[in-house]
Order: structure tokens, then C-alpha cells, then sequence
């Protein structure tokens, strides 16, 4: 008996059946039948059947003699379902990669509830894709698992069948059936969610719900939206059967009308000459069902109370009004946006016309993310050796919580920002200023850069649109022009400046300020940064920080970390950090995963950590300089390389073991090859040639150069007679060989 029965129903959905069937074959947990029902489609629905049943054991074909809808091929499939749980599946959907292995894992932790209930992601034709809007409601902290009555907030989730996995023989009991028509999933969720004695719930997205741009269902002008009346004529059936459940009715009752003016607000769904007529429908529902003790809040009163009298002339004005007045307020926002953008322009004008101060610094990093990075680490040298200079730092309102004490704190498109920008001598940033900024005769802007250049930049992403987008070149240039002093980490840091970003700038070759923290940092400042990221003592912390795909619309994480976890074992630990670009968590909530793609400072990421997990990100040169293990992951470097290209093949150069797959990464962890002698030669001849002058003194060296005029810079101190903190399971630790995974099960195993 397989743990899920996944059940298709299929009708004239031959362009995406593959891949809808394809998610669910590959998935890594594989306990599954897939029960694929062909509702008679007319296209070549069928053939593309035959062939996954001859490939796969696992997929079972079932036919139906004629056409009978979405909701009895679901009952049909149902009927010869073996599982566990029933898992619903549109065939024009798909299942996120792991998702089985998610709610199976859930289930488990949980009991082995009645009904799991799954997140979802809507995802567009032009590559968008947007998570549920309350998801909020998909928690998983609090008790587990527990009945609708502790969670009601539930009901406002999707009323959908295929976010849900329900044990096979609580539906039978509970005799869940799809009814014909449209809303069939109306009459089988309701009821299934308030019979259910227990509900957990996972807070993950499991399914991708195709937004398809012509072809949806419920997006058809038709008179079939008309069955919604019968389908809650079927839930309020089943409640009055069942007495134990009246007490939902009041909920029941303010979701169906809701639902109701849903359908009549929608303009594409019911045909002109019927409104009146379902107005006059849902009017008769309202009085029937009618039960009042649920509040309704005020905006959705109005439209209850135009449902109960069934005005349809008032309804149709309001929804005109509110147009209108939706209208007028964007315009209106608009023309004052412009006006407030044309204001503060002309003071900026003004401020150029007014001297300069020599005794002010505006810096920023990463478009307002924060306080941080290379131009982080200069403001608090220039606080430190230039203190007769007041520094600003600009950063978006939601950032500002990052900025130290000492600088003022300066939000984008302010008039102080403006005016900083126009009478500050010194400018610092890691990527360019405004474009509208007005480089003045005795300013001095210092381009920090945020990185070692592996992968191509500047000027020779004119041969890679894929990566370069909608870059213009033209204005990348003028911008370059602006530029004073360019910082570089090493040589070929240097010439490959010179060459993607000509200009007239110096180069300054003495090392990135942001690292010098590494040689500065005390054990002490480890332990406590362990501390706060949640680290359990005595675990090996891996940072894993993958770059972005310009190759992808929408950015994932390239590994299965639960899955490297549970073969590793309690006593590694995985910090993971998306690339800033992604904007949402690199990994979900799982033991042993900490998400650190909010934290202010990578810096201390790498120090709390014991070793790097990276791909084709500058953060390996940056980490080198920790002298801790690194080790490269590299699956998809074919398809990185033909998009964005890079400027020498790391595995041929390479600061620490390579992995080509997950099971080599896996195997390299296992066996302690991440701390072998091996990678720490390769992290030697890595370090050698690209860490030269990162010695703890760069920011100092900038500032003294810079600002205070000097020549006669600190010395560099020599690589070999450099003391960065170690990490806090250094070759001196007990965990110097860590175990390899117990179990009979071999490293590359096949889950």
C-alpha cells in the first residue's frame, strides 16, 4: 500500500500534462501510485498516458467510457485509489520539487492527521510567480494536530482539493464525493475540513497553480457559474445530516456569500444578460441560509446587504464608484508623485549651487539595503581616522535598523538626501549613485565594488543578454565616469576593473575593507555570533550561499538540504543565505536549517560558520581569507557558464573540494574531505593569488590615502604570518573528523 495516491484528472491539457506528470514521478519520495484519469480528452491527452504507464510502474491509466467533468474523474480515481492519503492534482498544475517528502515528513511529526493542508504559489505565463496571500494561516507552530474549531482561520484558505492531502479512509467514512459542474471543489473541502477530528498544517509551497493566460475554467464567460448555487445546497445538506457540525453554519454562511459576490463582481465570468438573474439567485440563498451570529466586517456588509435585497442597479453603481474612485486616486497619486520628484530636483539644483563641505561623507551599499560591505566597513574607518568628517548613510526605511550609531541615517529621495548628495565631498558606494547625481568639481567618489569578479561584468555582459537584461551600457559608463577611486582585492581583480569598467578613476590594490574583520575578530566574537544565530555548540555550521541564476526566472535553492542534513547527521548544522537579488528565504524552517538571507552582515555569517558552501559567488575569495575549508558546488556550471560566463573555470583553480552533484557534496562531507589536507593545499594556492592584501588593514589604507593625503601606507603583512580567527571547531576540536553518517544506506542513496 503506497503512501499517496496522486490523482490527475486529465481533459485537452496536452501541452502541460508532461510536466505535470513529470513532477510527480520525480519526486524524491517515491512510496506514490499516480492515478491518471483520462475524462475522454479529444487531444492526445491519451497518448501521452500510455507513454508514462509504459515507463513507470507506478502510473495507473484509467479511462472513462465519456466526458463527466473535473469533479467525477476525480470520484473515479478516488475509487481505485490504494493509498494512505489522497493527494488531488489539476493536471495543468505541478508539484514542487520535494514536496512529497515535505508532507510526508509532516504527517509523520504530526500523527498521521485526517487532512493536511499545503501551501500553493500562483504561477503566470510570463514566469511571475506569487504565494498564497495568507499564508499566515498555514502556520506550524502551536499544537499538532488539531480540529477547524482551534484554527478557523483555515477557512480562509483557498477552498481548493488539491491543497490538501487527506487520509484515504477518513474521506470514506466521512463519504466525500465531487458532485458535477463548476465549484466542485465546494461541497468535498467544506465538508472535509469540519468532519476532520484532526488537521495539521505545512507551511510550505507544494504546488504550483498554473495561472494560464487563456483557457482557465473559471475565467469563462459562461452560465455554468450558476452551479455554485447548487454545490453549497450540497454543504448545507451535508450539515444538516450531521448535527455535530451546525455550529459552522454562520461561517458557512458569510463564506457563500462572499463567494457569490466574488462571482458577480468578476466581469469575465457571468454572461451580461445573467446578472440580474444570479443577483436574484443569491438573494434567495441568502434568505434560506441565512444565519446570523459571525460578524461581517464593514466593507463586506455592503455587499452582503446588497445581496440580501438583490439590488442590482446599487451593486453595479458602487462597483462603478469604487472604479472610479480608484482611478482617480492613482492618478492622483501619480501627478503627486511627479510633483514631489520635480520639488525635490530643483532643490538639489539649489544645493549644487551652494559650497561644498569638506567635512561630510554620504555612503550606501546595495541600492539602500543597509549598512554593510566594503563601504560599510570604510564609514566606521573614516569615523575612527578621520573623526573631522560627519558621515551619512543611506539606507530604505526597512534598512535603517541595520545603521550603527555615528552616521545619520538618510532615506532615498528625501530632500536631506539630496542635499547630502549634493554638498558632501566625499561619496562612497559598493554599486552606483542615483543616476540623476551631479558629480561636482572637488568631490571625491570612491566605488567600492562588492566582490572578486568570477563571473562577467561591466562591459562584457553585451555579449550575455541573459544576464545583462536591460542594462544600458551607455548609462553604466557615464556613471563609471563619475568615479575617483575604484578599490580592487588583487591583480586580477585589478585588470579586469580596468577592462569592463574603463574610465578615468585610480585603482587602489589594497584589499577589500569588509574582510578586515577577519583578521581582527576574536573567538570570543565567534562564540557570541554562534550564539545568536541559534548554533548549537559542538555542531559544524556550513554556510551555504549560492549566487543568483540569471539563466532562471525564478531563483530556488540548488540543493535539497533536508535531505544532505539527514545524511550527515545531528552535528552539522546548514546557514543558509540567498542572494540578495532572490528577496525571499533561500530554505524553509527544517531542524538543522537556519535562514540567514535577512541578515545585515555576511561577514559574520562567515565568521560564526566553519566552512563555505558556494557555487560561482565572489563570497569564496572573501571567505579564503578565514583560511576554512570551501567547498565548490558546481551541478549546473554547463548552463551558468552559457549564461552569464565566467572568467576562469574554478574547478580548474579551485579554493577547496569540488562537488558536481549533491551526493558528491554529501560524500565530501562524510568523508572529511572538506578538511583535508587536499583542500587545505588548494586553499593555500587560492588564497596566494587571490588574497594578498586583505591583511586587516584595508579600510585604513583607503582612508589614510584618500582622505587624510598620505603615501606612505601601513605594510601589508605577509600571508603566512597572518592570524585569522580560527573557527569554533577548528583542527583543534573534538569534531576535527566527524563521523560518517550512521546507517546501512550508502552515501549516494536514491530517496
Amino acid at each position: 500500500m503506497p503512501r499517496f495516491s496522486v490523482i490527475v484528472p486529465v481533459y485537452k491539457v496536452q501541452a502541460y500534462l508532461h510536466e505535470c506528470l513529470e513532477s510527480v514521478l520525480s519526486q524524491s519520495y517515491g512510496d506514490l501510485e499516480l492515478i491518471v484519469v483520462d475524462d475522454r480528452s479529444p487531444d492526445t491527452c491519451g497518448e501521452i498516458i500510455d507513454e508514462f504507464a509504459a515507463r513507470d510502474t507506478r502510473v495507473r491509466a484509467v479511462r472513462l467510457p465519456e466526458n463527466v467533468g473535473l469533479g467525477r474523474a476525480r470520484n473515479a480515481g478516488t475509487a481505485r485509489a490504494t493509498g494512505d492519503y489522497l493527494v488531488f492534482l489539476d493536471s495543468d498544475d505541478t508539484l514542487t520539487p520535494d514536496a512529497l517528502r515535505a508532507m510526508a515528513d509532516r504527517l509523520k511529526e504530526t500523527g498521521g492527521p485526517d487532512v493536511l493542508v499545503y501551501d500553493y504559489a500562483r504561477t503566470y505565463w510570463d514566469g511571475r510567480a506569487e504565494r498564497n496571500k495568507v499564508a499566515e494561516q498555514l502556520t506550524e507552530q502551536g499544537p499538532a494536530p488539531f480540529r477547524l474549531e482551534d484554527r478557523p482561520g483555515l477557512l480562509r484558505v483557498l477552498m481548493v482539493a488539491w491543497n490538501k492531502a487527506v487520509r484515504r479512509e477518513f474521506a470514506e467514512h466521512a463519504r466525500l464525493t465531487f458532485p458535477p459542474g463548476y465549484y466542485e471543489d465546494t461541497p468535498w473541502t467544506y465538508p472535509a475540513l469540519m468532519a476532520a477530528e484532526s488537521i495539521a498544517t505545512l507551511d510550505r509551497v507544494c504546488v504550483h497553480y498554473r495561472q494560464r493566460r487563456r483557457g482557465n475554467i473559471l475565467s469563462t464567460t459562461s452560465r455554468r457559474h450558476f452551479d455554485v448555487f447548487d454545490q453549497y445546497d450540497r454543504v448545507f445538506a451535508y450539515i444538516a445530516d450531521r448535527p455535530g457540525l451546525a455550529r459552522w453554519q454562520p461561517v458557512l454562511f458569510r463564506r457563500m456569500i462572499d463567494h457569490f459576490t466574488t462571482i458577480f463582481a468578476k466581469q469575465d465570468r457571468l454572461p451580461r444578460d445573467s446578472r440580474a438573474e444570479f443577483l436574484r439567485r443569491a438573494r434567495a440563498h441568502y434568505r434560506r441560509y441565512r444565519t446570523p451570529g459571525v460578524p461581517v466586517p464593514l466593507r463586506a456588509r455592503i455587499r452582503h446587504t446588497l445581496v440580501h435585497l438583490g439590488l442590482q442597479r446599487t451593486y453595479r453603481a458602487l462597483q462603478a464608484g469604487t472604479t472610479l474612485r480608484r482611478r482617480v486616486l492613482k492618478h492622483t497619486a501619480k501627478l503627486s508623485r511627479a510633483l514631489r520628484a520635480a520639488l525635490l530636483q530643483t532643490h538639489y539644483r539649489v544645493q549644487l549651487r551652494l559650497p561644498l563641505r569638506a567635512d561630510r561623507a554620504v555612503f550606501g551599499a546595495y541600492w539602500g539595503r543597509g549598512h554593510g560591505c566594503n563601504p560599510g566597513a570604510l564609514e566606521a574607518a573614516f569615523r575612527s581616522l578621520a573623526p573631522q568628517v560627519r558621515t551619512a548613510w543611506i539606507a530604505a526605511p526597512e534598512h535603517q535598523h541595520t545603521v550603527p550609531p555615528g552616521p545619520r541615517r538618510l532615506a532615498p529621495g528625501t530632500a536631506a538626501y539630496w542635499t547630502a548628495l549634493a554638498r558632501s565631498k566625499y561619496l562612497v558606494n559598493n554599486v552606483n549613485f542615483d543616476r540623476r547625481l551631479v558629480k561636482r568639481p572637488g568631490q571625491i567618489l570612491v566605488q567600492t565594488q562588492h566582490g572578486t569578479p568570477l563571473k562577467h561584468m561591466g562591459l562584457d555582459l553585451q555579449e550575455r543578454p541573459a544576464a545583462a537584461r536591460d542594462t544600458d551600457f551607455a548609462e553604466l559608463l557615464r556613471g563609471v565616469d563619475k568615479w575617483d577611486y575604484l578599490l580592487s582585492a588583487n591583480r586580477h581583480t585589478t585588470l579586469t576593473w580596468e577592462r569592463v569598467y574603463p574610465g578615468g578613476y585610480e585603482i587602489l590594490e589594497y584589499g577589500y575593507p569588509r574582510n578586515d574583520v577577519f583578521q581582527r575578530a576574536t573567538p570570543a566574537d565567534v562564540a557570541r555570533l554562534r550564539e545568536s544565530l541559534g548554533i548549537p555548540r559542538d555542531t559544524v555550521a556550513i554556510l551555504y550561499a549560492p549566487t543568483h541564476r540569471d539563466y532562471r526566472r525564478t531563483q530556488g535553492c540548488p540543493l535539497d538540504l533536508e535531505r544532505v542534513l539527514r545524511r550527515l547527521g545531528p552535528r552539522f548544522v546548514v546557514l543558509a543565505r540567498g542572494h540578495y537579488w532572490q528577496g525571499t528565504p533561500l530554505a524553509r524552517r527544517a531542524p538543522g536549517i537556519i535562514d540567514v538571507s535577512g541578515h545585515p552582515s555576511v561577514e559574520s555569517l562567515c565568521l560564526a560558520s566553519d566552512a563555505l558552501v558556494s557555487d560561482y559567488s565572489s563570497i569564496m575569495f572573501d571567505y579564503a581569507n578565514l583560511d576554512r575549508p570551501i567547498v565548490v558546488h558546481s551541478s549546473d556550471r554547463d548552463a551558468y557558464e552559457a549564461a552569464r560566463g565566467t572568467y576562469f573555470d574554478v574547478r580548474d583553480f579551485p579554493p577547496g573540494a569540488i562537488a558536481r552533484s549533491e551526493d558528491e557534496l554529501i560524500d565530501i562531507f562524510a568523508t572529511g574531505h572538506w578538511r583535508g589536507s587536499r583542500s587545505a593545499q588548494l586553499r593555500a594556492a587560492f588564497r596566494e593569488r587571490f588574497c594578498p592584501y586583505d591583511d586587516g588593514r584595508a579600510a585604513e589604507r583607503v582612508v589614510r590615502r584618500v582622505v587624510l593625503g598620505e603615501t606612505e601606507l601601513p605594510p601589508v603583512v605577509p600571508l603566512e604570518e597572518r592570524r585569522p580567527v580560527p573557527s569554533a571547531t577548528d583542527a583543534r576540536s573534538p569534531l576535527a573528523t566527524v563521523p560518517q553518517p550512521s546507517g546501512s544506506l550508502p552515501v549516494t542513496d536514491s530517496l
